[in-house]
């Protein structure tokens, strides 16, 4: 990606965007944070809610030992520092679903420190975004408006629930770069089983801060640190899509340079996004750390963990995004592009690797990304949900290797597959589908078909490429089943080519 892409032109000259986001992850846990209370999605509403959740006086929380090895699992993930030493503060503001009057969070000093998460933009470059800090925090409750014209209803059922809230520097300038960073922190939260990253259960969601500078400042920024150089940045809260993501950002950096340009100021501010409009709109003023009053929460001990425990959990991560694609690479002989197709998703991985032992690697990576990828597309379904077995996929590459049926004809047999007819061999036998190798048998088909055509067979010395109208006849005249090498063979020392 060029500097000159990231460039947005306005009436008075070259603006650029920067950006940093902040994600809040749910932390795949079957306890909440403080509470022995269960998390998980569909339950009725309050029933997963405990006195401690509720803010009942006296009730005192207890650290869940699980959401702290998620978080620095997490860490580990991100290749960034995990502190020894950490602190819970509690944020204090009022909201109706927020039973306590604070949220107990962390500030001062986060569980995870500085880190690096390399990201692959759409054209196949690689760019470097900072992680700031994760840290953990406690989830409210949620608000339901929709079940009377008059009253809003409160549901607890997330109150208390665990989550890490990654916040990243703010390295991040064009709306293409902020999704594919999302999808990147995504996929390595799924790959530790730290998060399902379901962003449409809200389980992960994202909170970008959006700021316009003129062209050239952010490089100054760079050099020296110094903020001065960047505009005023407005957070557009709980985005929980990445094309409204890139949606919000492209609106919000646009209605940013819209006021500058007509000699207004930014306001730093906290808005929401409109999916239906497309546009985002204030929701508050942004408070700065000073107006929560954080404090340190008297009723929980500083976390002190042990070297030797970050150890273990390190020693036990499973492989990661960026170690697979390169392991595709190297082990499997794909290109950049597949191998980061196929690591996108840890479960679309595990099933090209189930797939392709022993079988052509890249014929098995073209099937599993074009016509199962698309067929699970279709119905609605995820990787995760492929009722097709991988065994399938590697005998239907075995039957084009080994000449038992062609590229095209397999297209067909997967259609009968992928409708539950059998297995690949099955369906072959099932329905005749076996590839015509018999020489003397295509042979006899080339001959009728250059007896029925002498003009176009005598053109085909001025024009070679003409040969492509015979392959068509022949194989029409198989049914499709001619092995496409032995017709072209054929053809040429028939037609003197």
């Amino acid at each position: 990606m060029t500097e000159n892409s990231k460039l947005i032109q306005g009436r008075t000259g070259a603006w650029e965007i920067v950006m940093g986001l902040e994600i809040h992850a749910q932390v795949a846990s079957n306890a909440k944070l403080f509470s022995g209370a269960a998390v998980g999605f569909g339950a009725g509403p309050n029933e997963q809610v405990s006195l401690i959740d509720a803010g009942f006086p006296g009730m005192l929380p207890t650290l869940n030992k699980y959401c702290v090895e998620q978080a620095v699992k997490s860490g580990l993930g991100l290749r960034a520092q995990i502190n020894l030493k950490s602190q819970f503060d509690r944020k204090n503001y009022f909201y109706p679903d927020l039973p306590t009057g604070y949220q107990i969070s962390q500030l001062y000093h986060p569980i995870v420190g500085e880190g690096v998460v390399e990201v692959e933009a759409e054209d196949g470059s690689f760019f470097n975004v900072g992680i700031e800090r994760l840290h953990l925090e406690q989830d409210a409750g949620k608000l339901i408006h929709d079940l009377s014209p008059t009253e809003s209803y409160v549901d607890l059922n997330r109150a208390g629930t665990a989550l890490m809230e990654i916040v990243s520097r703010p390295d991040i300038r064009t709306p293409e770069e902020a999704v594919a960073y999302v999808k990147k922190i995504r996929t390595i939260l799924i790959y530790l089983g730290t998060c399902d990253g379901d962003m449409e259960k809200g389980n992960l969601r994202a909170d970008v801060n959006v700021s316009v500078c003129r062209a050239g400042n952010y490089d100054k920024f760079k050099e020296t640190g110094d903020f001065s150089f960047l505009g005023t940045r407005c957070e557009i809260k709980n985005v929980n899509s990445f094309r409204f993501i890139s949606q919000a950002i492209q609106y919000e950096a646009r209605r940013q340079i819209e006021i500058l340009e007509d000699g207004g100021s930014i306001m730093q501010e906290t808005r929401l996004f409109d999916a239906v409009k497309g546009e985002t709109r204030s929701m508050r003023s942004k408070e700065e750390a000073q107006d929560y009053r954080y404090f340190p929460d008297p009723d929980l001990l500083p976390l002190v963990l042990e070297q030797a425990w970050i150890d273990e959990i390190k020693a036990s991560l499973p492989e990661l995004p960026d170690d697979k694609r390169r392991r595709f690479m190297s082990e499997y002989g794909l290109s950049q592009y597949d191998a980061g197709v196929l690591i996108s998703e840890q479960a679309k991985a595990d099933y090209f690797e189930a797939a392709a032992k022993g079988r052509d690697a890249k014929l098995v990576s073209n099937w599993v990304t074009n016509e199962v990828s698309a067929r699970l597309a279709a119905d609605g379904k995820d990787f995760s949900d492929n009722p097709l077995p991988a065994a399938h996929v590697a005998q239907l590459v075995e039957l084009i290797e080994t000449n038992v049926i062609s590229s095209k004809i397999a297209k067909e047999v997967f259609d009968y597959v992928w409708n539950g007819e059998g297995s690949p061999a099955e369906v072959v036998e099932k329905h005749g589908l076996k590839q015509v190798t018999d020489t003397g048998a295509i042979e006899k088909a080339v001959d009728e078909i250059i007896a029925a055509n002498p003009d176009k067979a005598a053109a085909v010395a001025e024009k070679p490429q003409a040969i492509g109208w015979f392959v068509g006849q022949v194989m029409k005249a198989t049914g499709g089943k001619a092995n496409p090498a032995a017709v072209n063979d054929i053809l040429k020392a028939k037609l003197g080519l």
